[in-house]
């Protein structure tokens, strides 16, 4: 499992540099979505990978890699967006949005961690598709959430399955990364 904190971890930093840089760019104009925009947001990332993965080619110059990347990317804007609810793109620092993707990475690696050490490391067995169809469901599950407005009889919450969204992004992109 060492190797496998070692390999999160260099992913992450993929998508955490990407994001900084985004940042840049931008600023935090993310900060105006709100968490259901974000939902849909990632539904089409991830809807676009299975469409690659059914058709075998892409005719837009992004990988399934990057798409990947923009999921973990969008589940921790996500986890932003339900902690300080959508606002103006001007009341968050390039600081503050650092600080608030690190903790949430952070949380994702030892939800991963925990979960990892139950299932015996059961994601490396997977295929990537079942990464893209268990993040759809996910995605679902979710837009249902919303729909309820939270109000559910026994379910986890939006957060909870932006999370695993995230972990499932990054067993794609390990796989991706460091092979089967």
């Amino acid at each position: 499992m060492k190797n496998t904190r070692s390999q999160f971890e260099h992913v992450i930093a993929l998508c955490r540099d990407l994001f900084v840089k985004k940042l840049h760019d931008y600023g935090p104009s993310w900060r105006i979505l709100r968490p259901a925009s974000v939902t849909d947001q990632i539904f089409i990332k991830a809807n676009r990978i299975r469409s690659i993965e059914t058709k075998g080619v892409n005719l837009v110059d992004e990988d399934i890699r990057s798409e990947f990347i923009a999921i973990v990317n969008y589940g921790i804007i996500g986890l932003m967006q339900l902690e300080k609810g959508y606002g103006d793109p001007t009341d968050t620092t390039v600081e503050e949005a650092i600080t608030l993707y690190d903790r949430f990475a952070q949380e994702a690696l030892e939800l991963m961690m925990a979960k990892n050490h139950d299932y015996d490391e059961a994601w490396r067995s997977m295929r990537i598709s079942s990464y893209t169809d268990l993040i759809l469901m996910k995605i679902f599950r979710t837009k249902q959430i919303e729909s309820l407005e939270g109000d559910t009889l026994v379910s986890e919450g939006i957060d909870a399955n932006y999370m695993d969204m995230i972990n499932y992004s990054v067993f794609g992109l390990i796989k991706i990364e460091f092979g089967e």
